[in-house]
């Protein structure tokens, strides 16, 4: 039977809402280890400085998988009791994993007699048991929800009451896994305490309950679902009474006929309340539908592409996430700053605040089950896990289902076990259960199974640039990969939507100036580290220089890597690792962004944007260096991620530097997609001048422009320079070079391939993964290399002062020279950059006075396959050139066993990896 509820009154209640809560904020007594401390709360143990100091014997939750730092004699210095510096992560200011009991005393109004009093608590870290005046009332162990108790029973009404709250932040009940972002010391750290609202909140006699929301863009109504309210419901919609219709025993539906549909383009919210006679529930939800259809995902029946990035809980001046909405409102423009729009939680799931924010910027979030079950944690093999997963999840939908923000879900990161049975179980249970937003079981990379079950899939694979194996280029994409991804079983193409999963990870050299911003409970311990070390090895005036050349290079591979993925057609979106840094797991420099979310000054969010935007402008270059008198044009793509509208009447126009052409390509009606091809540019009319040039696209479509940039380089076809008479040329340093020498003569080694002191280092002209120590030193080593540009060598190669394409011939596995040898004060003019765990000095060019005589010495390759190489050419040319100028005038004065070191001497390999180690260590090297 139906009934139409006609409001045209208030609910009751609304206005007396805030007498029907008590905060509990402020002083609390905490006890643990038979001694009792004064506490504020909401808070942790950190944030109120209790617990252990850190030491080598603290029992870390996380995997350490470089133990180099508990046996290597640099660290001893960091080792030191109450002194001790971490170099894998953030170091805490204490630690603590136990039980704390924390205790205060309240008055509960007389008032609330006859009425159920519930104790809310936001944010617990991990499980909490509850006692109030002595009785127990319960137990519960929610990461991601609040943890909510009906405390009617155990209460004095008009006097004081005991409450006492045991917390426990031991991770082995829950079962989650030491790596998991909601739990490990690699990112938030393993708190303890409780940080959000605290309350007590008082209901009617006739409490409304949950509520949920489900909205029908289509019929245009928003279905309420209230299951446990008894009696007459009223509704209020942006604070007016309206009409509702009621479905069944717990469904109301209520119009929406002229409602906004939400999007990161129209982020409208609207306000529900639902009343009893004496009880309101307030909630906000949006009109909106994710659907998927083949290879693509629809948002309100409009094509959306995923901009997104990861979200790691990484926190440094609390150690937790915040629970208040500006916090995230803050990150998510950011966020919408650099072009993106969405953001995935890597195993764990925001507080609401998060959503609430999300929801009012325009942004699409994916949280997680607070589990990366690996590493010792197996699903579908009988542990804890299967249930808590599928449990833990069920309280996310039911905390923060309305908000319109939630549009993804997925169970947790990278899961060991049978987890496609488990994970196939788990989308079709909600897929049947709540249509809301669109699931994927787990988030994985390459190696992991298919997952057939998944409607869509964040999956690696199809990401990365091959640019270590071949010279860089802009034309290709990841199509085949999205149609046949590894492990595929299908005997048809697939034909579901893929995210690429934890897209870049390339590093930059830390921005040691960042340390004074780390003013909580969180330092960066391990930048003083790095900051030593360079120190260390004579390269601290090069720290800030490091800096802006690897960040510039990272960069330039986020461009190419995030166009790559725009320009694949059928491919759903990307997922960064970050937009920010990671602090932990050897800490993972990863972001343009610290980890605060701040600039480090060689990239800005106007720059950002020109490659990762909703809508992006492209140029698909086949190579990006020419010979003179060559011709070529490149393909103008256009990405158009603008919720499937058209761009009406777009002008496209180009500009080349270097004194080339420059006019309008087209006028044209554009239709939103992707990779959509435009036009072609040539490159040149006149290519007789050599040198660095310019592309400049731009694209105008009402009152916004896009705009995007590309270098590229023209060098002289022309045959390679010889050595002249005055200039021996040898490939090391044999009698004929040491006689010259002496004579006073010049000598110019071109030594590629043949040095050993620096071949433990393994360059590439793309950057560090990750990081060294996580990884284990896997290559490469280095991210980038510094350019002095100011150096007369230069004169005729002109440079960037960092490697920018043009040093892909020269750099991309070339050997190092290791300048240890040389004084603390010398930098080579040509400079890679060493993994910051290390920091070896290196170069690929000394220049030096020896017996006399005047020596240059590059391990670039300069001689092997001059006419296919120009680059290469150019430097040869550039570097005879200035052997023959006065300029050439090295003041660094070598004997020479420093130069035949170079081709006899052995690097100590770095070691990092767990091996044995004493009983006591034991335990920490998990």
């Amino acid at each position: 039977m139906r009934h139409t509820l006609l409001l045209s009154f208030l609910c009751v209640g609304a206005q007396a809402l805030a007498g029907n809560v008590v905060s509990l904020r402020g002083a609390w007594k905490a006890t643990f280890d038979g001694a009792t401390h004064a506490v504020t709360l909401p808070g942790s143990m950190l944030t109120n400085n209790l617990g252990d100091l850190p030491s080598v014997h603290t029992q870390w939750t996380g995997s350490l998988y470089d133990s180099s730092f508990y046996f290597n004699p640099y660290m001893e210095k960091y080792r030191q009791a109450g002194h001790m510096k971490f170099p894998f992560f953030l170091t805490p200011n204490r630690h603590y994993v136990g039980t704390v009991a924390y205790t205060r005393t309240v008055v509960v109004p007389k008032a609330w007699k006859g009425r159920r009093v519930e104790l809310f608590l936001e944010r617990p870290h991990i499980e909490t048991t509850v006692e109030v005046n002595g009785q127990k009332v319960g137990h519960q162990m929610s990461l991601n929800t609040p943890h909510v108790y009906d405390v009617t029973p155990c209460l004095a009404f008009g006097r004081d009451n005991r409450i006492t709250i045991t917390v426990y932040n031991g991770i082995e009940n829950v079962c989650v896994g030491q790596d998991s972002h909601s739990v490990t010391d690699q990112t938030q750290g393993n708190w303890n305490g409780i940080v959000g609202r605290m309350e007590l909140r008082c209901t009617g006699r006739q409490p409304v309950g949950r509520v949920a929301v489900f909205p029908d863009i289509h019929q245009r109504v928003a279905r309420v679902v209230v299951p446990t309210a008894k009696g007459k419901l009223r509704f209020l919609l942006d604070g007016q009474p309206i009409g509702a219709t009621r479905h069944d025993d717990s469904t109301y539906v209520i119009p929406m006929t002229h409602a906004e549909l939400w999007s990161e383009f129209t982020p409208r919210v609207y306000r529900l309340a639902v009343c009893t006679r004496d009880d309101t529930v307030r909630t906000t939800f949006g009109m909106r539908e994710i659907t998927v259809k083949g290879m693509q995902i629809y948002l309100n029946g409009q094509p959306v592409w995923i901009r997104g990035t990861v979200g790691n809980c990484d926190f440094p001046l609390t150690g937790y996430p915040p629970t208040d909405v500006e916090s995230w409102k803050a990150v998510f423009r950011k966020c919408k700053q650099y072009g993106l729009n969405a953001m995935r939680f890597h195993s764990y799931c925001p507080p609401e605040a998060a959503f609430t924010a999300a929801d009012e910027v325009g942004f699409y979030l994916q949280p997680e089950g607070p589990s990366w079950p690996n590493h010792g944690v197996k699903l579908n093999r009988g542990m804890f896990i299967d249930t808590y997963l599928m449990d833990e999840t069920k309280r996310m939908t039911a905390a923060y289902g309305n908000h319109p923000s939630f549009v993804m879900m997925s169970a947790g990161n990278e899961p060991a076990g049978d987890w496609v049975t488990w994970g196939d179980k788990w989308v079709s249970y909600w897929k049947r259960t709540d249509n809301r937003r669109i699931y994927a079981s787990f988030n994985v990379g390459g190696g992991w199974a298919w997952d057939g079950g998944s409607q869509y899939h964040a999956k690696a694979g199809a990401r990365g640039l091959d640019w270590d194996r071949r010279a860089p280029q802009s034309v290709d994409d990841y199509h085949d990969q999205l149609l046949y991804p590894r492990n595929y079983k299908g005997d048809q193409p697939n034909n579901s939507p893929i995210i690429a999963h934890e897209q870049g990870q390339w590093c930059a050299f830390p921005d040691l100036s960042e340390r004074n911003q780390y003013t909580g409970v969180y330092k960066a311990y391990n930048f003083d580290i790095f900051a030593d070390l360079i120190k260390d090895h004579g390269m601290e005036s090069m720290a800030r220089k490091f800096l802006l050349s690897s960040g510039k290079l990272q960069t330039l591979c986020y461009k190419y890597e995030i166009e790559r993925n725009l320009r694949t057609k059928d491919y759903a979106g990307f997922l960064l690792l970050a937009l920010n840094d990671y602090s932990g797991q050897g800490t993972a420099l990863v972001g343009p962004l610290n980890v605060f979310f701040r600039e480090k000054g060689y990239v800005d969010s106007t720059q950002w944007r020109q490659f990762c935007n909703d809508v992006v402008v492209m140029a698909e270059f086949p190579k990006f260096v020419f010979t003179t008198g060559e011709k070529a044009e490149v393909a103008i793509d256009v990405y158009n991620a603008l919720g499937g509208q058209p761009l009406n009447q777009a002008r496209l126009s180009y500009a080349i530097s270097h004194a080339a052409p420059h006019g309008t390509v087209l006028t044209a009606d554009l239709p939103a997609g992707k990779s959509l091809k435009v036009a072609r540019v040539p490159l040149f009319t006149d290519t007789t001048t050599p040198g660095k040039y310019t592309l400049t696209l731009t694209l105008s479509h009402g009152d916004r422009t896009y705009t995007n940039t590309y270098d590229y380089w023209v060098y002289p076809n022309e045959a390679p320079v010889a050595a002249p008479r005055d200039i021996y040329l040898t490939d090391t340093l044999d009698a004929k070079a040491l006689a010259t020498l002496r004579q006073g003569g010049k000598v110019l080694i071109t030594a590629a391939g043949k040095v050993r002191y620096g071949n433990d280092v393994k360059q590439q002209y793309l950057p560090v993964f990750w990081n060294t120590s996580w990884f284990k030193m896997r290559p490469p080593h280095t991210t980038g290399a510094h350019i002095d540009a100011t150096h007369p060598l230069f004169s005729e190669f002109p440079t960037d002062d960092w490697a920018n394409l043009n040093w892909w011939e020269l750099l991309n596995r070339a050997q190092v020279m290791n300048l240890s040898e040389l004084p603390a004060n010398y930098q080579s003019p040509i400079q890679p950059i060493d993994t910051w765990h290390v920091s070896r000095k290196l170069g690929m060019l000394v220049e030096a006075q020896v017996l006399g005589g005047r020596l240059l010495m590059t391990t670039m390759d300069i001689t092997s396959n001059l006419d296919r190489r120009p680059v290469a050419r150019q430097m040869r040319k550039a570097i005879i050139s200035y052997m023959q100028s006065e300029k050439f005038h090295p003041s660094l004065k070598l004997d020479p066993s420093v130069i035949g070191d170079f081709f006899t001497k052995t690097a100590t390999p770095v070691n990092m990896y767990t091996h044995d180690s004493p009983d006591e260590l034991k335990p920490k090297l998990k």
